[in-house]
């Protein structure tokens, strides 16, 4: 049975972390308008989300289910790249952004669709836009984490990765330190998940289906399927997405090409 929640609930719901907000913009943290802002940001967008996706079931259109999940990459590839705080110039940020998540969604979501879940058609709404915004919510953070490492690392190693390319090293093996640094904090937030998932925390898929009042058998079998799924395209996003990132920093000639980027 399903606990139909009205909008007094979502306010009972909210109320607590309003009255936290409140006490942290006393304190002056700094932090308050931003968590204003994204209570009022999760209201309207889950509110739209919602009246869009009941169309978009109903519809059963694969145009509007491709259109639904072409806007939600778009919106990851936005964030990813206004979180950088050394962009690529000429828009290579967010070609770089949109590359890793395309390559997350296209091997992890439609080797779920196609071949783990089997729904016919592949193309269902009630499938695929789940399981995209799962797999692409957890790639765009790691993606992020990943781009970001690069570009402070080559910016604050400039000196050590021009000494080892004087020295004939070729480019790749000059920064592939800090590209094993990247890709380690891209994946800590899944390694994370992962370790702590059925012990510390019931994740979103598992504990919504319990309160549906599905078996917790069935509910955690679901869970396993999308933290494998998230891995895997959280882990291959971040893996094309830092390789293309590391050679757009060296020119054919193996030099090194700080003025790609934009420095603050």
């Amino acid at each position: 049975m399903i606990v139909n929640l009205s909008w007094m609930d979502i306010l009972l719901a909210a109320l607590p972390f309003l009255v936290l907000i409140a006490i942290l913009g006393y304190m002056r943290l700094g932090v308050s308008r931003q968590l204003l802002i994204g209570v009022v940001r999760t209201l309207v967008q889950l509110s739209l989300v919602g009246a869009v996706l009941t169309a978009v079931f109903k519809s059963d259109n694969p145009l509007w289910t491709m259109g639904f999940s072409m806007v939600m990459i778009c919106a990851g590839t936005y964030e990813v790249t206004r979180r950088q705080i050394r962009k690529f110039l000429g828009g290579w940020s967010i070609a770089l952004s949109l590359l890793g998540l395309l390559t997350a969604a296209v091997l992890s979501t439609g080797y779920a669709l196609m071949v783990v879940v089997d729904v016919s058609p592949w193309w269902k709404a009630q499938y695929a836009v789940p399981l995209l915004g799962m797999i692409l919510g957890n790639t765009m953070n790691g993606i992020s984490l990943g781009l970001n490492t690069l570009t402070t690392g080559v910016w604050q190693q400039r000196a050590v990765i021009e000494s080892r390319l004087a020295l004939g090293e070729p480019a790749q093996d000059a920064v592939k330190d800090i590209k094993r640094d990247c890709l380690r904090n891209a994946l800590t937030p899944i390694m994370n998940a992962l370790a702590v998932c059925g012990v510390v925390s019931l994740p979103g898929m598992m504990t919504g289906q319990i309160l549906a009042g599905n078996d917790p058998q069935v509910a955690a079998r679901y869970q396993m399927m999308i933290m494998y799924l998230i891995g895997t395209g959280c882990a291959a996003g971040c893996l094309v997405t830092v390789t293309m990132a590391s050679k757009r920093l060296f020119d054919k000639r193996d030099r090194l090409r700080l003025d790609r980027l934009q420095l603050k």
